[in-house]
């Protein structure tokens, strides 16, 4: 039998709207911006075969309710997202990516201490969180992951773009992951506001899959928290074994381990990367992974979100084929 439950992913008290106005959000690069939330017309389906208009508008109130169908740990179990009308909507598409002031959606996909591999169906309508599955089995990763983990919504990752920063690594083909460092044991489809911290250029299979490490505003020491040095000073140990697990979760099936870019380092979030890629040496301080740009530092997590974030506004207007992705 299905379940609900509802959740809350902004303080804002405005509704989904009917309006087809287009506001962009200024990002902290000159040229580009940050398209946080796609609208649709209440009169519009939502089935898969619906084209659905592309909108850059304000920040939303995403409440959101969680309907799950099947039973956990089976091939049938979907988790759906539904909006106040009762209508299903898609976790990566209809969630915003931001919140404001530095702080972004983050959409939980596999709670902390837990080994079940949940991920965002991308090739299904409305894209539920479902268990991933090979060969026709249910996947499980060979131990617990030791944080939260899921997606940012509204960002894609281009199979078609190469990052020339990360060894012309291409994209994987799906939203951006976050591995989120708080005390707290969330839950499947919680909706969580992060801020970024650092992130990783992991290379899985030759693609690039970036892992953006966060912390949720609401943890105890999440003020404590804003860039490497800050990590390592009160999670001391933890990017490295952020690293270590994900090189190594896959040895025990007989693959090898995955790659990072980026000097095999997490980027702090004032690493400023020039036009090729740079060798990072030396330890995680801030110092070392300041690289001159014009002068100018760059938050490197942010423009990864950014990127990301214009990739996937590309992907929703169409201008790139769609492939199996689903746009519902």
């Amino acid at each position: 039998m299905a379940t609900a439950r509802v959740l809350t992913a902004a303080n804002t008290s405005c509704l989904i709207s009917k309006t087809t106005s287009f506001r962009a959000k200024q990002s902290p690069y000159s040229n580009t911006s940050l398209c946080f939330t796609r609208r649709r017309a209440a009169s519009l389906s939502l089935s898969s075969s619906s084209r659905r208009p592309f909108n850059c508008t304000a920040i939303y109130n995403p409440d959101v309710q969680i309907k799950e169908e099947g039973q956990p740990e089976t091939l049938d179990y979907r988790l759906f997202f539904v909006d106040r009308s009762g209508q299903k909507v898609s976790p990566w598409h209809d969630i915003p990516l931001q919140v404001g002031d530095g702080v972004f959606n983050f959409v939980v996909e596999i709670p902390k201490e837990s080994s079940a591999k949940m991920e965002v169906a991308t090739d299904e309508p409305h894209t539920p969180i479902k268990q991933d599955t090979k060969k026709g089995k249910l996947r499980y990763y060979p131990y617990n992951i030791n944080w939260n983990y899921g997606l940012l919504p509204q960002t894609w990752e281009d199979p078609s773009l190469a990052n020339n920063e990360v060894e012309g690594a291409f994209g994987d083909n799906d939203p951006v992951d976050v591995v989120e460092i708080g005390d707290s044991r969330r839950k499947i489809g919680e909706i969580l506001k992060v801020k970024p911290l650092a992130a990783l250029a992991m290379i899985d299979e030759g693609e690039l899959d970036w892992k953006i490490v966060a912390i949720s505003v609401d943890d105890p020491r999440a003020s404590l928290v804003n860039d490497i040095d800050d990590v390592e000073k009160h999670f001391p140990g933890t990017l490295t074994a952020i690293r270590d697990w994900f090189r190594d979760y896959k040895i025990p099936d007989g693959k090898p381990a995955n790659k990072f870019g980026l000097g095999n380092k997490a980027a702090n979030k004032e690493l400023s990367a020039p036009c090729k890629v740079p060798v990072l040496q030396g330890g995680m301080t801030r110092s070392d992974y300041k690289i001159s740009l014009g002068g100018r530092v760059k938050d490197y997590a942010l423009k990864v979100i950014t990127e990301t974030n214009e990739s996937w506004a590309k992907l929703v207007k169409r201008s790139i084929p769609a492939g199996d992705l689903s746009l519902a």
